[in-house]
């Protein structure tokens, strides 16, 4: 787990209340629709948008929950953890992720990538139920006459 390091800590700040930020913008919220959705003072998330006060772990999980973006990309921008021991690993949370999509925008993607994925389960199911199991051989056997 990585540490904040003192001489990057204005640095990290405030690239997470600029990510901070974008992300409540992207989502076309006011400051004061994102404190009452999460229960943090508005003058608390002004400060860390500013990128004057560290949020703490259970703070940034509000804000991940309100802005649809995943803790763990909070974390990493935050310095909490290592960003190579978190990458960002699915489609959604890269979705949800991205500053320069609205949230209708980000609701439609989602949504159109998860048919498609139930649309592939699907064809793989019919591919198996088509395919002739081991118990069942296409060519039966034929009987031994001599026996």
């Amino acid at each position: 787990m990585a540490r904040l390091r003192t001489a990057h800590l204005g640095d990290q700040l405030n690239s997470l209340g600029e990510f901070i930020a974008a992300q409540r913008r992207s989502a076309e919220l006011s400051l004061r629709q994102l404190a009452e959705q999460t229960g943090i003072s508005n003058p608390y998330l002004s400060q860390i948008e500013r990128g004057l006060r560290k949020p703490s772990a259970e703070v940034l999980q509000q804000l991940s929950k309100a802005l649809r973006v995943s803790a763990e990309t909070l974390y990493v921008r935050a310095g909490i953890l290592d960003p190579e021991d978190h990458p960002s690993t699915t489609v959604e949370m890269a979705v949800l992720a991205d500053a320069g999509i609205s949230e209708r925008q980000k609701r439609v993607l989602i949504e159109i990538y998860t048919s498609f994925i139930r649309e592939n389960e699907r064809n793989l199911a019919d591919q198996a139920a088509a395919a002739p199991s081991p118990s069942s051989p296409s060519n039966p056997p034929v009987p031994d006459p001599h026996h």
